[in-house]
């Protein structure tokens, strides 16, 4: 780490639990913004895909009664 990040650590370490985790958070956040455009638009396609997939006939689609069922079956042991 640079002087400059370990004069900040020092005295975000001197804050109170609250604000320590409210900078943590932010933090986070900033790293998380410039993941999430990848993601949205990873996420896009991936919707393009399906929605072109049910659109053409292609998609494997399932009753949601019948689809719960089998999930409470097969991983609930209902």
């Amino acid at each position: 780490m640079t002087s400059d990040a370990d004069k900040f650590l020092a005295v975000a370490l001197s804050l109170s639990d609250h604000e320590r985790a409210e900078i943590a958070a932010r933090l986070l956040e900033s790293l998380d913004a410039v993941e999430q455009d990848d993601v949205d638009e990873a996420w896009a396609r991936e919707i393009e895909r399906r929605c072109a997939a049910l659109d053409g006939g292609e998609a494997v689609t399932s009753d949601w009664s019948e689809f719960r069922s089998r999930i409470e079956r097969d991983i609930l042991k209902r």
